[in-house]
């Protein structure tokens, strides 16, 4: 036996605890890694009830667990699906308790725009099987409305295009609230708006808009992915307002597009969209008033004439009256001998009465009526005694009725009626006079506004030679003497002091 045994290989490797090499690896993968960015394709996606996120990354040979605590969900950007190909940001870290290492992902982004436009695309299938699609949901925009709500950024151009273009085609109430238009606020600001101004009461104190659009410039399919998530395209289905899609430029096409009312290809288009144009719409009612005039015209002339050919197709009044008036000749001329036969028949017969009445016969009538006279005359004052009496029964009855202060009761009240209805016509002429007023004033700012006073008063001027307008340049070069009226008043270029012309409304195309 050797007095020095030959060591065992590896007797002086130091021994660790099953806890201590689990946080010698967690130490050495979160001090050695650190803040990484991995992408991958998401598989199993489970939101615990406890609100944390799980969730795995795959490519073609491995698979790796991620997690995202529930205070760091918000600030993702974007909620991972599966199948969904993304670029995850975190913090390497491991398990001891599982030998597991996994990922603390704190942001996720879509890795690429194919992969953006493969979400957008199976969105849109999801979202077209549900009918938000089909065209019979959607509701007509108001011809005219009132107040119109406008969602979008209160800065940039899009706003002051859509304001200045309602005011040049027809100014409207607008209501503006103000949104994030990209970025991870943009989608849950936009939904809330469109939601709020659904919840506004018609006729409150904050008026509710009859019109709505939601406006956005261009950009990239990034910037625009606002607009493409679920929570917008829901959101603006669900609306009862009619809604205007304005997001991006023409050839942009967003989520929010397909479930709105109408999709305008600029924000510009959608105002002109959303308005007519009020100069327009007065020419068509003055063409509409004339060819109702012309038509009522029309048929005037046209029910005289017929009135006049009916009148042609009628008898001659002589015509009428010939056949009576023959009648009444015959007549006339058998009426004298009826007459005379008649008298005679009325002779013959007062001869025959008048032979059985003799005195006696007489005498014995008058005896007997009489007689019949006196027994009446003896019922009649009794019963006359009564009758008096209860007509002055009733006639007592009736002078209680009609007292002085029963008379002056009903003077009074009658009184009281007369001064109510009296109070009321007047509230009700005071309130005709005040509607006649204010619809005179109307139609005067609106004649001031329709006048080409209000043009001059923006910087054009009319320019007249001789008296008459000047619409072209060769008819100007002719002219001995130019004339500029400008909202100011009037300059008169070369040639002598003319008399003052009657002013007239320009003609389209002399003002400048």
């Amino acid at each position: 036996m050797d007095l020095l045994d030959d060591p065992v290989p590896g007797s002086n490797t130091p021994e660790f605890s099953v806890s201590e090499i689990a946080g010698r690896v967690k130490k050495l993968i979160e001090g050695e890694l650190g803040w990484v960015r991995i992408k991958g394709e998401v598989g199993r996606v489970v939101l615990a009830r406890s609100g944390h996120l799980y969730f795995d990354l795959k490519d073609e040979r491995n698979v790796l667990s991620c997690m995202t605590w529930k205070g760091q969900v918000p600030e993702l950007g974007t909620m991972p699906e599966e199948g969904m190909e993304v670029v995850a940001e975190g913090r390497m870290t491991a398990s001891g308790f599982q030998s597991k290492f996994s990922l603390n992902a704190q942001r996720i982004a879509i890795a690429g725009e194919g992969a953006l436009m493969a979400l957008l695309e199976k969105r849109k299938k999801a979202l077209a099987a549900e009918g938000l699609f089909d065209a019979e949901r959607k509701k007509p925009l108001p011809y005219l409305p009132e107040v119109i709500g406008v969602v979008t950024s209160p800065q940039g151009a899009v706003i002051r295009d859509i304001l200045h273009r309602l005011r040049d085609r027809f100014p409207r109430k607008v209501l503006i609230w103000p949104v994030a238009v990209q970025g991870a606020a943009c989608a849950p600001e936009v939904a809330r708006a469109i939601a709020g101004f659904n919840a506004l009461t018609p006729g409150g104190a904050m008026p509710r808009p009859d019109l709505l659009i939601v406006a956005r410039g261009g950009g990239s399919v990034e910037d625009l992915w606002g607009f493409n998530e679920e929570v917008v395209a829901r959101a603006a289905a669900a609306s009862d307002i009619p809604l205007i899609s304005a997001v991006g430029h023409e050839t942009d096409t967003t989520l929010i597009d397909f479930v709105s009312d109408q999709r305008a290809p600029t924000p510009t288009a959608a105002a002109e969209i959303a308005v007519p144009v009020r100069h327009e719409l007065a020419a068509w009612v003055e063409q509409a008033g004339g060819r109702m005039a012309a038509s009522l015209s029309t048929s005037l002339v046209r029910r005289t004439q017929r009135l006049r050919d009916l009148a042609r197709a009628l008898p001659r009044p002589d015509a009428l009256v010939e056949g009576p008036r023959q009648r009444l000749d015959v007549l006339g001329d058998r009426l004298g001998p009826a007459l005379i036969a008649g008298v005679q028949r009325r002779r013959v017969r007062l001869s025959d009465v008048s032979g059985t009445l003799r005195p006696a016969v007489l005498t014995r009538q008058m005896r007997s009526e009489q007689q019949r006279l006196n027994t009446m005359s003896d019922r009649l004052s009794p019963a006359l005694a009564r009758i008096a009496a209860r007509r002055r029964e009733q006639l007592e009855a009736r002078v209680a009725r009609f007292a002085p202060r029963l008379l002056i009761q009903d003077t009074d009240q009658a009184r009281a009626r007369f001064d109510a209805v009296r109070g009321r016509l007047q509230a009700i002429g005071t309130h005709q006079i005040e509607q006649l007023r204010a619809r005179l004033d109307a139609m005067d700012r609106l004649r001031e506004t329709l006048s080409y006073k209000a043009t001059l008063a923006r910087g054009y001027a009319v320019v007249r030679g001789g008296g008459e307008i000047v619409t072209t340049r060769a008819t100007a070069e002719t002219a001995t003497a130019l004339e500029i009226e400008f909202a100011d008043g009037r300059l008169k270029l070369g040639g002598t002091t003319q008399p003052k012309a009657k002013s007239k409304p320009p003609e389209q195309g002399s003002l400048f």
